[in-house]
């Protein structure tokens, strides 16, 4: 298959596989031998509905300016096409802004390509495994920071790979939990997509192996976590330049990284499982009760849809595509600046939005803004599994009498789920929750002023204008302060 490469003054800086290619999974070739064990795939590129080629090269102004609002139209309607999914998706992620020219973004990857090199090379001191185009998988240090001889290591490598201890014997704390987690991410590494022809070779794992131990340096306070592998995988593969990986990946992380924040009672991901369990009560309380019962109250059935974003439950084409959307859904124009610059006025919500300004958010965090609920921070994939759920609303019902149950049936789900739908579904979820959250909002503040939910009047001396529902007036006024009581004593 043939390669084109993206002009690098146009700011891409990427490689694009030939367009003309007819077969979508070409893109991402699966071993032969294991073509059995893929799901199907149901993505199918849609002329007039998903992002072309020619679309995004003509979404650029002359002198680099994107387009956002139009592509993320293209987008939300029908994802990207495979050939440019590397270079639009550094811009979902909020690695350049939309408004800076091609010759900025130059720059700007230059400087970020140093900064990788740079820290590659401080990891590399301490591991000299590191950039070899090899890797390990089992481990280089004892707990006290003392060096081990025998290890297992993907090809030849010098005595000292896994770095020398320090004169008095002992590491710094830091460097030791670093090296301790090398052989886990090699082993990881080797269990990444093994499906596809891309991870045949050494030197691909190890791309995959680099990047990661060098976030894991880079972000010490979380660290590495089993499965930011499946995160960081597509971008090794989408982007030619492990630079421009590594930093698709760590704007990827900077949406999920609380995911893998673990302690030794939680895991990070619980908060999202938390409000997967409020949306439920709120919109299907049902359900929800039903789940309770069957001791699944906490969703933990849920937990590796959150943490690896559905990568188990589509095929890798699929999961590339549900990614894509939800990202351009959640789409905050302002999110490079929130990353470069976090103290600025788009951070502190200074910020006026206006209609102009609001057709520049993905059509996800646009409903957000509008609502007001911008604080929640609750991403789409939380709402894409309610909607998931309740596709299986009567089966789960109806069949499952166990938490095992409860697996099996969403288990059944692996490469039968459409996106679009899921999706689509997702909306509507979210459109309900924030509808029937915002009304019991109302009515709290509503009671807090000793208003009247139905006349609106804050005098109980015109409650006369409500009837006939005045009855039902002064029960829900009631009801008001009972909410607003709990909400104060939270």
């Amino acid at each position: 298959m043939g390669f084109l490469m993206c002009k690098e003054d146009n700011g891409l800086g990427c490689l694009m596989k030939n367009s003309a290619s007819v077969e979508l999974d070409s893109y991402f070739p699966v071993r032969h031998q294991r073509q059995e064990d893929v799901p199907k795939t149901r993505f199918k590129p849609r002329v007039g509905k998903t992002l072309s080629p020619r679309r995004w090269n003509a979404a650029f102004s002359q002198d680099g300016q994107l387009d956002i609002a139009g592509v993320l139209r293209r987008i939300q309607r029908g994802g990207i096409h495979p050939s440019i999914k590397g270079a639009v998706w550094e811009f979902l992620l909020g690695c350049y802004d939309p408004n800076s020219t091609f010759e900025e973004r130059n720059e700007i990857r230059q400087r970020r390509r140093e900064q990788y090199a740079a820290w590659k090379t401080e990891c590399k001191e301490m591991a000299p495994v590191i950039g070899s185009g090899k890797f390990i998988t089992a481990a280089i240090i004892t707990d006290d920071g003392q060096p081990i001889i025998e290890t297992s290591v993907n090809g030849n490598l010098p005595d000292d790979f896994g770095g020398k201890p320090s004169d008095n014997g002992s590491a710094d704390k830091r460097v030791i939990q670093w090296k301790r987690s090398l052989h886990q991410i090699g082993l990881d590494v080797v269990r990444t997509d093994r499906i596809l022809v891309f991870y045949e070779t050494e030197k691909n794992q190890a791309k995959l192996w680099d990047i990661l131990a060098v976030y894991s340096w880079f972000d010490g306070d979380i660290g590495y976590v089993q499965g930011m592998n499946d995160i960081c995988s597509p971008m090794v593969i989408l982007l030619d330049d492990e630079a421009d990986a590594f930093w698709c990946f760590e704007r990827a992380m900077r949406r999920l990284r609380e995911n893998f924040r673990c302690s030794t009672t939680s895991v990070g991901v619980q908060s999202q499982l938390s409000t997967l369990a409020q949306i439920i009560k709120t919109i299907d309380p049902k359900l929800h009760q039903h789940l309770e019962e069957l001791d699944g109250g906490e969703y933990l059935f849920a937990f590796r849809m959150l943490m690896v974003l559905f990568r188990r439950e589509f095929s890798f084409v699929d999961s590339l595509y549900l990614w894509e959307v939800m990202w351009a859904m959640e789409y905050n124009p302002n999110m490079y600046l929130l990353y470069e610059e976090p103290n600025s006025s788009c951070q502190n919500g200074s910020q006026k939005i206006n209609n102009k300004l609001l057709k520049l958010y993905g059509k996800f965090e646009r409903k957000n803004v509008q609502t007001g609920w911008t604080e929640q921070k609750t991403a789409l994939a939380v709402f894409v599994v309610a909607s998931v759920l309740e596709t299986k609303n009567k089966r789960l019902l109806k069949e499952a009498k166990g938490l095992d149950d409860v697996v099996q049936i969403l288990g059944e789900l692996t490469g039968n789920m459409d996106v679009k739908k899921a999706v689509k579904g997702a909306l509507k979820i979210h459109k309900k929750y924030l509808s029937k959250v915002n009304f019991i909002i109302t009515r709290v503040l509503s009671a807090a002023l000793g208003g009247c939910i139905c006349c609106g009047y804050l005098s109980a001396a015109h409650h006369h204008s409500c009837r006939p529902r005045n009855h039902s007036c002064i029960r829900l006024q009631r009801e008001c302060f009972t909410i607003g009581y709990i909400l104060q004593q939270a």
